[in-house]
């Protein structure tokens, strides 16, 4: 039997905006936020809002690359008078049919909070600052501080003559998107990012001073150290949270099974290099709080985006199986571990018709939305977590575990990493309790459009929680009442 020791004292509170979703119109690439649009009723695509409010994000970030060259303005006012634009990265030409009106009105309808990106000055991208159509797409202080206005002023008037009378209050705001991604040259130094976080957050804190502002702190990559230090001297009050992303989770192995089709032959081979991903995610976590618990504790930390990254190119079909929803649980049970620090986590990008990275696949046109296996997990859990984070640890290496209480409800959200055996849990809590589990029975378990109950949640009641029999390779979200 395995043992957990549970500490069930409320210790922190579990942040609202913890399970988010990441938009980004992605054009040519993957046809993301326009599939998601119905053209012939000129809203979003019923199914699509059914299946993303059953899978309960507590927040939307709008941005990624994209407000690298997104003018804000180009996406409101009557839809046949906006100004198309061109997707510099990913292809094609944006209508700007889907601004800010849909988006943050597409928030409300799932009930999740709206987590805007700016443009950050291009990020300092000389091909964004002026294009190779000669376009100067750089956002300024000014721009970003209207959108707040815009947003966020109940009087504001070009808002009202647009439609929308009352505001959205739009809290959370991202200044700044992978701003140390490209080479040195080719974008700001951690100089300039932190220089102009400081001049874009002044200018917006000026609109409505009671924002939560995040800056850009993520490693450079050339150094490979953080822009985290100088970006916290330089912000000083004028900052929230430290944005980083879990996007590099690709082996160095050349003869990884993380490639192709490679992963259907060896599957303990395949969880070992999903191991190896988890322990990047783990490390590179770790380092990033102690950076900031060492300069200002009051910080917390955002991952606003991050996904495995292996070939083919966000499609390999190993995003489909049951064996990467055991990869996406044990990462979210790590985060929520650190959930003192974490205020933003999410685990995949949001929706489209072909990357197999995302949280909802669309499918062709006659074909119904539906959850990939990142996408079950994190519903799994957005359904059954508390308000507070509860300190927890397991005795046994295949039981990755995490918890939260909400009143007299404690919730423990398990994956059991042991492919064969099932696991019986000692919690040392008695009370009634209800399992919530995902339990396929196959690592190669997979999900498209023809197969698609097959991560359906199975329920069942326990008298005494106190022991909870876990099938092999499952994850489960165990909900005990402590009254």
């Amino acid at each position: 039997m395995s043992s957990l020791k549970i500490d069930t004292t409320p210790k922190h509170e579990f942040s609202p905006r913890f399970y988010m979703q990441f938009m980004e119109p992605l054009g040519h690439t993957d046809s993301s936020v326009a599939a998601c649009w119905n053209v012939l009723e000129d809203k979003w695509r019923d199914d699509f809002v059914e299946v993303v409010s059953d899978l309960k994000p507590s927040s939307i970030r709008w941005g990624g690359i994209l407000t690298g060259f997104w003018k804000w303005r180009e996406g409101v006012g009557d839809p046949k008078d906006r100004v198309p634009m061109v997707n510099y990265l990913w292809g094609g030409v944006e209508t700007n049919r889907v601004g800010v009106h849909e988006f943050l009105d597409f928030c409300e309808m799932v009930g999740a909070e709206p987590i805007m990106g700016i443009n950050f000055a291009g990020d300092g991208r000389p091909e964004y600052i002026e294009t190779a159509l000669g376009e100067k797409r750089a956002g300024t202080p000014e721009e970003a501080a209207d959108l707040v206005s815009y947003c966020n002023d109940p009087d504001h008037a070009e808002r009202k003559a647009n439609g929308r009378d009352k505001p959205w209050n739009v809290r959370t705001w991202q200044i700044g998107n992978e701003t140390s991604y490209p080479k040195a040259g080719e974008r700001f130094d951690r100089h300039e990012n932190a220089e102009q976080y400081v001049a874009f957050a002044k200018a917006m804190r000026e609109r409505d001073p009671s924002i939560t502002l995040i800056g850009w702190g993520d490693l450079e990559r050339d150094t490979n150290e953080s822009w985290t230090p100088t970006l916290l001297e330089a912000a000083g009050e004028t900052i929230d949270m430290v944005a980083i992303h879990m996007m590099h989770q690709n082996p160095k192995d050349p003869d990884t099974p993380l490639r192709g089709r490679k992963y259907r032959d060896d599957y303990t081979k395949t969880w070992d290099a999903l191991t190896e991903q988890y322990q990047s995610v783990e490390s590179k976590l770790i380092g990033a709080r102690e950076t900031i618990e060492g300069i200002n504790p009051k910080i917390r930390l955002a991952i606003t985006e991050g996904h495995l990254s292996i070939q083919p190119h966000n499609k390999n079909e190993v995003l489909r199986e049951w064996i990467t929803g055991l990869f996406h649980a044990r990462t979210l049970t790590l985060y929520e571990r650190h959930s003192d620090i974490l205020d933003i986590v999410t685990l995949a990008d949001f929706a489209g018709q072909s990357w197999l990275v995302n949280a909802v696949l669309l499918g062709s046109p006659a074909e119904q939305p539906y959850l990939l296996p990142v996408g079950h997990v994190m519903r799994l859990f957005a359904h059954h977590v508390g308000t507070h984070g509860v300190e927890v640890e397991s005795d046994d290496a295949d039981l990755c575990v995490s918890a939260t209480r909400e009143g007299d409800k404690l919730f423990l959200h398990v994956a059991n990493l042991d492919f064969e055996a099932e696991k019986t849990l000692s919690t040392g809590v008695t009370g009634k309790g209800t399992v919530h589990q995902i339990a396929p029975g196959k690592l190669d378990a997979y999900i498209d459009s023809t197969n698609l109950d097959v991560f359906a949640v199975e329920t069942r009641e326990v008298a005494d929680a106190s022991s909870v029999t876990l099938p092999p390779a499952s994850v489960a979200a165990i909900v005990i009442d402590l009254s």
